[in-house]
């Protein structure tokens, strides 16, 4: 029976280990089959990849999908298409959709289809370079290959029927509204030109390239005005001789021409501020008044300084001196003249004679109540020009927002803060408060005294650490350089502002610096600046420094961050050559030509003019192109330390 029972055992053993073999050969079978399941998966996906970046060209709601790989293929032999370069996270491409698709429907349903397209231009970078896609969304029309700028109402009617315009066979672009200006067509050009605004460019200057549609758009809007301001442009490359004669050393330098005398352009440089800007100086510089009692009320109830000429008339040689010193200054200040004899017995003046008047509110017994300025066929424009810049600000005026560039740029300026308000219930208390200051800007004529509504500058007054001081009356100077010096929080009256002014004048007051601590480790790529070393690294004669003005909530500036580190290792090893960045919320810039608008602001401080920064402008913000920015305007910088 043993025997029996171990031969039962044997062959049971034998049968379970014959099927565990077969479970085994089971389990093989199924990993190799799991495994051709993913090598077809695997090959799904690289078709799916190589859809992406092939030729085929995705449809989503009738709108066309393009990309790089697409783009080329499928513009080529189209006579029209319609394109939109969009942004996924644009709220404006994205309220645009709805319409788009309209639009896409209305085309295709032409005669013959129009395409209506768009590109991703945050993925579809080359092709968005390529036509110089800086905003979103922007719209082009594509006449065979060649973009036409869409710059209509957003309306399906609209582009359809620009689209359906440009489609015609017998259609072509307008010609170029900017005329081209040579050396053989420049002085007829200009002088003949009640105005012009002419710009001198370099073809391979990037700002240039970047102006041009804008320049050309404002050239087509100005040239339907009646009557038409033309503009032009000089390649400054080519006529030498032009560019030198004008004063041209960068680019682009524009300059508007008044029958060919040349005066500095100092506006926008985009189509609408462009056209809005001349639009506004062309015409006389200075407007007629005819009634003494206009000037009655301006004196009165005005803000700012009354000018107006008296003169026999139009033929008068001292009118034609007026409105010549006027041109220049037309943006600065209102200018009236008047040939009317009511006018001329108010003011006291006669033919020939420029009278400066304060408003009411401004006069005071240490100040005459006007000036006046007699002009002859041979008095100097200049001599005119310096009589409105010496006269127009009051002893102690208004300083506002509104005027604070215009009228309160001297330095050193004299603040007194407080709750500043001329209207009828206020003006008692708010001339008190100036008659005080009054007293003590009579005795220091080398300064400016101005009164400023503390609410008006909260800023200003929080940087000179006095937002705080409790008091009714604050005072600050803002000194040459962007220095600021505060005055110790105490009860206001004259007294105590004349020994604030006098020890400022012999030096005991020291300027408030808001900065954050001097870095311990200041040997990376890019050199830290606080307000405590601003001097030491921006300001040295020996060094270009290309200085980046940050703020650290600022997603533009971190996203600059990494192409910037980038910039500074790649002249790390030019002693000569410094790359810096300041934390502008937490600093401030003691020099006010270092201008910070918005961020990232970014300016060349160049070893030979630390008083005049080149701020870079370039949309380029890339290794590439800031490098570029330095070739160009380093000064310690040659071609062949880059190479």
């Amino acid at each position: 029976m043993r025997k029996i029972a171990l031969l039962l055992i044997m062959l049971l053993g034998i049968a379970h280990f014959a099927t565990v073999v077969r479970c085994e050969d089971d389990d093989t079978g199924a990993i190799d089959e799991a495994s051709d399941d993913e090598g077809a998966d695997s090959d799904s996906d690289e078709e799916e990849e190589d859809e992406d970046t092939g030729t085929e060209v995705k449809e989503e709601d009738g709108v066309l999908v393009l990309t790089d790989g697409n783009f080329d293929t499928f513009i080529e032999g189209k006579d029209t298409v319609l394109l939109e370069f969009y942004a996924p996270w644009c709220g404006h491409c994205k309220s645009f959709t709805p319409t788009y698709v309209k639009i896409a429907k209305a085309l295709k349903e032409s005669d013959p289809p129009i395409p209506v397209a768009k590109v991703d231009a945050t993925k579809a970078t080359e092709v968005a370079g390529r036509f110089e896609v800086s905003g979103y969304p922007t719209f082009k029309i594509l006449k065979n290959g060649k973009p036409v700028d869409y710059d209509g109402a957003r309306s399906e009617e609209a582009f359809v029927a620009k689209v359906l315009e440009v489609a015609q066979p017998d259609w072509a672009p307008p010609p170029e509204a900017v005329l081209v200006l040579t050396k053989d067509n420049f002085d007829e050009t200009v002088n003949n030109a009640d105005i012009i605004l002419v710009e001198f460019y370099a073809p391979w200057c990037g700002h240039c390239k970047s102006l041009a549609p804008e320049y050309e758009k404002a050239a087509q809007e100005l040239s339907k005005r009646m009557p038409p301001i033309p503009l032009a442009k000089v390649d400054a490359t080519v006529e030498n001789e032009l560019a030198q004669r004008f004063g041209v050393t960068g680019y682009p330098d524009l300059k508007i021409f008044r029958r060919g005398k040349a005066y500095d352009y100092t506006g926008p440089r985009e189509k609408f501020g462009i056209v809005e800007h001349m639009s506004e100086q062309s015409g006389p510089p200075s407007k007629p008044v005819q009634a003494a009692k206009q000037v009655q009320e301006l004196v009165k109830d005005g803000d700012d300084a009354v000018i107006v000429g008296v003169f026999s008339g139009d033929q008068d040689p001292a009118y034609e001196i007026y409105m010549e010193a006027c041109n220049s200054l037309r943006e600065d200040y209102k200018f009236l003249h008047s040939f009317s004899s009511d006018v001329a017995k108010l003011l006291k003046a006669s033919p020939g004679q420029v009278i400066l008047v304060q408003p009411e509110k401004f006069r005071s017994k240490f100040e005459p109540a006007s000036h006046t300025f007699p002009v002859t066929e041979s008095t100097p424009v200049s001599d005119v020009q310096d009589f409105f810049k010496k006269n127009v600000v009051p002893l102690v005026g208004h300083r506002k927002q509104s005027n604070d560039a215009k009228r309160y740029a001297k330095r050193p300026l004299v603040v007194v803060y407080y709750g500043v308000d001329f209207s009828f219930d206020y003006r008692k208390a708010t001339q008190f408060w100036r008659s005080k200051v009054l007293e003590v800007a009579k005795d220091f004529p080398e300064y400016t005294f101005a009164i400023a509504d503390e609410e008006d500058y909260a800023e200003e007054l929080k940087g000179l650490e006095l937002s705080d001081s409790g008091e009714e009356v604050n005072v600050g100077i803002l000194g040459e350089n962007g220095k600021k010096f505060a005055m110790e929080p105490e009860e206001f009256d004259a007294e105590v502002l004349r020994d604030f002014v006098m020890a400022f004048k012999k030096g005991k007051v020291q300027p408030i610096i808001k900065s954050q601590p001097l870095p311990k480790n200041n040997k990376g790529p890019v050199k830290v600046v606080v307000g405590k070393n601003f001097d030491a690294i921006v300001m040295d004669t020996k060094k270009d420094v290309l200085i980046e003005f940050y703020a650290p909530w600022c997603g533009h500036c971190k996203k600059l961050e990494p192409e910037y580190l980038a910039l500074g290792k790649k002249y790390k090893g030019h002693k000569d050559i410094v790359i810096a960045k300041m934390d502008a919320t937490a600093n401030d810039v003691p020099h006010d030509i270092y201008k910070t608008e918005g961020f990232p602001t970014i300016y060349l401080a160049p070893s030979n003019g630390k008083q005049k920064p080149i701020k870079f402008e370039g949309g380029d913000r890339t290794l590439d192109g800031f490098s570029k920015f330095l070739e160009e305007h380093a000064t310690k910088l040659s071609k062949k330390d880059e190479l």
